[in-house]
């Protein structure tokens, strides 16, 4: 089923919310604290990651426990190895633990849960999604919001009937210095921006060849393959290698170039594209691995004369192009450029290459006096804050999903040109591919039988 959304619905909801920002007053702090804004939270897929670092579960889990008023009272991953860290994890922070689960199905059961978090592999988010909507659940949905074109449709609309509050976690949407940075280019300030160009460059070996094995004992293999179409477990594909491969992932461009092109995209103030190109693939480590999204990609995204937004991607490499950075983007306009790092600082330029305005603290500069015109850096994002308080009724969406599926499609067509090896032309109305069969069929994808995503 394909459900168009309207380019007018787009900026309506998505470019106007994308600056909506929720600072707590002192009057507030306490009726947050009130019994009865009491917020209680689900969160699926609670990893640990390796160690010295955390999965999106285990960091939302820190994120929203520091809210007043917020409770978890599930945690829950089909692998039971991550359950109890993460509980114990949640009971430190809220001072008793959260119930223990494998399966949200049962969750969404739970009349006491306001809200479910979804930081599970991308296969999942948008079907996992969509089936907490309707059971009345609030969802904060990590991006991309969708596996494929079709199903973030099927959100957006799920979304609207159900009349429940769906963010993306576009967290830069939520930090300061990021919405300065567009409220600077939409006033102006580089006069006329006809190009933004996104650059992310991370180095990831090589996963080998995967070995089909019996999968873990304490994993439900069949629960998380879920909606995919089923396959034998192989040993190169968790914790995190699924990422590379198209039955699950959806490569580096939907893996990290979403968050840049969130960025782009509402900084032009732009919606769906009219042309979708890409080239690249498995360049770096050929013939090393079974990997199958490309390690090398570059996107271009058109949207109509004069104004284009493009991606590089490289997991092959951390060193940024000569004057580019590993992450970032650089905005072109006719008076000036914006060199943005990605987080939560930026310089503007003159058309001559001379420095003006710089708002927070580029990377690599050790502290706040290193630079005479920064400002506060900005760097934490209120994100959960700001979901938490639109449900509350006190604030609007930083993230919506209307926004956040436009932004994960730019990614989505990106793919769909790669993997066809074309252009493709695209109805700038709707997101549409346009006279391409073939291209056409990748907006939706083959599920294993009961699991399709539905209105």
């Amino acid at each position: 089923m394909h459900t168009q959304l309207s380019r007018r619905h787009f900026v309506a909801s998505s470019l106007t919310a994308g600056a909506a920002m929720t600072f707590m007053s002192a009057s507030s702090l306490r009726a947050a604290q009130s019994p009865g804004n009491k917020i209680v939270l689900a969160v699926a897929g609670v990893r640990s990651g390796k160690p010295g670092s955390s999965g999106r579960g285990i960091e939302l889990i820190n994120k929203f426990t520091a809210l007043p008023g917020v409770e978890f009272k599930y945690v829950i991953d089909v692998d039971r190895r991550h359950l109890e860290p993460a509980a114990a994890i949640a009971a430190k922070k809220q001072g008793f633990a959260p119930k223990m689960e494998t399966d949200f199905r049962r969750v969404l059961e739970d009349k006491d849960v306001d809200a479910l978090l979804v930081t599970t592999p991308d296969h999942w988010h948008a079907p996992m999604a969509t089936l907490a909507a309707k059971a009345g659940k609030h969802v904060y949905v990590e991006k991309p919001c969708s596996h494929n074109p079709n199903e973030g449709e099927i959100l957006v609309e799920v979304a609207r009937k159900t009349n429940r509050l769906v963010q993306m976690g576009s967290q830069r949407r939520s930090i300061a210095n990021v919405q300065q940075m567009v409220k600077d280019i939409h006033e102006g300030v580089i006069g006329n921006v006809f190009l933004a160009q996104c650059f992310y460059s991370r180095r990831r070996p090589p996963i080998g060849f995967g070995k089909k094995v019996a999968p873990p004992a304490e994993l439900d293999w069949d629960l998380w393959q879920g909606p995919a179409p089923r396959t034998e477990y192989r040993d190169n594909l968790l914790p995190y290698n699924w990422h590379w491969f198209w039955n699950w992932g959806t490569g580096e461009a939907l893996n990290n170039g979403v968050h840049l092109l969130d960025v782009a995209r509402w900084a032009l103030g732009v919606t769906f594209p009219t042309k979708a190109s890409s080239f690249g693939g498995r360049w770096h480590d050929v013939g090393l691995d079974d990997w199958e999204a490309p390690d090398t990609q570059e996107i271009q995204l058109e949207f109509g004369p004069g104004r284009g937004i493009s991606w590089f991607g490289r997991s092959c490499s951390t060193f940024g192009a000569p004057g580019y950075k590993a992450n970032g983007i650089i905005f072109f306009g006719n008076k000036g450029m914006i060199d943005y790092d990605g987080s939560g600082s930026y310089t503007v330029y003159d058309l001559d290459n001379k420095p003006g305005k710089t708002v927070g603290v580029p990377a690599g500069s050790k502290k706040k006096s290193d630079l005479a015109n920064s400002a506060d850096p900005g760097l934490d994002d209120s994100h959960a804050l700001n979901f938490i308080e639109s449900i509350r009724g006190n604030a609007k969406l930083a993230a919506p999903i209307e926004g956040g599926h436009c932004s994960t499609l730019l990614a989505q067509l990106g793919n769909i040109a790669q993997r066809t090896g074309r252009s493709l032309k695209i109805d700038p109305a709707t997101g549409h591919i346009l006279g391409d069969d073939e291209a056409a069929k990748q907006w939706s994808r083959e599920y294993a039988p009961g699991w399709e995503p539905t209105i």
